[in-house]
């Protein structure tokens, strides 16, 4: 008896795929709140469990180890928060002070434009009133909504480290079910591709961490030199920024020249930070991320901007500075299985070489035209 195969047609494949997708990504929306604090703790496990490695080669309990480990990070974490909290305590004493001076900055700007457009003023001072009335009004009326936010970012910073613990410990456990779940055939291939894909992630994790703080340094020093206000605080939100590729950099380079604007006497000085900053740029992009982040891990331009726009639309901020580890990740996983390697071809920034056309093509098309 002869079986015929089953044929799906293409516009079939097609539509199951886009359901499931749908599907797939109405699941992060929906658990965001178990799902964003599990992912936080697994890449924080990632970046950690060398130094637990560390600690139990020197015969340190694995238990011991781990909670050590942890305390140390919370350490690192709570210092960093608290001169975060300083300069932002520091910045917000100066606000009413940098509100003034851009309503008059915004007040020169209308009186100009109405001049040069021959638009009547009172018109741009009306608009302008009204838009500020709107933000106000819906300021007010998103103040539960971000005391809801705030309870969750609250949960968040509960969870994750119970679930990066939780982890660390079963790590031996979690690394033997992804070998076994493959099967006994494939256990060799998927324990070499495990333990590559881990050695690959950490290293780019890990300079992703020392690459924030080089940009932070480098960022706060030009500032300090060229005497911005709230230079520290800029440097830091700058670094920040510098996860979340082209969007983060314009956003980083507009706060501190805002800041110059508003503080000093001309342009120049904004002028002047947005040039430190292409520097510091050039810096970090020719030599920063290919000698300490990692020349294997290269996510092109169209994924990295989808990738944010999609973190943000499903969790927002966080989603955000996630989007691009993850992505990071699922490339190299993709890079180190046969079947996937396209898909990790597609989201890299390698390019083939053009297509040339052969030359028996070539002399065709000269005899027929």
């Amino acid at each position: 008896m002869i079986t015929k195969e089953l044929k799906i047609p293409v516009y079939a494949k097609a539509a199951v795929f886009f359901i499931g997708l749908s599907a797939f990504f109405s699941m992060l929306y929906i658990a965001q709140g178990i799902i964003m604090p599990l992912v936080f703790a697994i890449i924080i496990a990632i970046v950690l469990q060398p130094v637990v490695a560390f600690f139990t080669r020197l015969k340190v309990n694995r238990v011991f180890a781990i909670i050590f480990t942890l305390l140390l990070t919370l350490v690192v974490i709570a210092g960093f928060c608290l001169l975060l909290f300083s300069q932002v305590s520091r910045f917000s004493e100066s606000w009413p002070i940098l509100v003034e001076k851009f309503t008059g900055i915004l007040n020169n700007s209308i009186t100009w434009a109405s001049g040069y457009f021959d638009i009547n003023p009172q018109k741009i001072h009306a608009w302008v009133l009204k838009t500020k009335n709107e933000l106000i009004n819906t300021s007010g009326a998103a103040i539960g909504q971000t005391l809801v936010s705030v309870g969750g970012v609250v949960m968040i910073l509960l969870l994750v480290p119970v679930y990066t613990f939780i982890i660390l410990y079963y790590q031996p456990l979690l690394l033997d079910f992804i070998r076994k779940i493959f099967g006994k055939s494939n256990q060799g291939q998927v324990g070499e591709i495990v333990t590559q894909t881990k050695s690959v992630i950490q290293h780019y994790l890990i300079g992703l961490v020392i690459e924030g703080v080089i940009v932070a340094v480098l960022n706060s020093t030009g500032l300090l030199i060229l005497g911005i206000d709230y230079a520290i605080l800029l440097g830091i939100i700058g670094a920040l920024l510098n996860v979340i590729p082209y969007i983060g950099g314009i956003v980083a380079v507009a706060l501190p020249m805002m800041i110059a604007i508003a503080t000093k006497d001309s342009v120049w000085p904004a002028l002047y930070v947005l040039a430190v900053y292409y520097f510091i740029q050039l810096i970090d992009n020719n030599f920063i991320v290919p000698k300490i982040v990692s020349s294997k891990v290269k996510i092109n331009a169209l994924f990295s901007i989808i990738v944010v726009i999609a973190g943000n639309a499903l969790w927002g901020i966080p989603g955000m500075f996630l989007s691009i580890p993850i992505l990071a990740i699922v490339k190299l996983i993709f890079d180190h299985i046969e079947s996937l390697k396209p898909w990790g071809m597609l989201l890299g920034d390698t390019m083939p070489p053009l297509l040339t056309i052969p030359p028996i093509i070539k002399r065709i098309k000269k005899k027929v035209l």
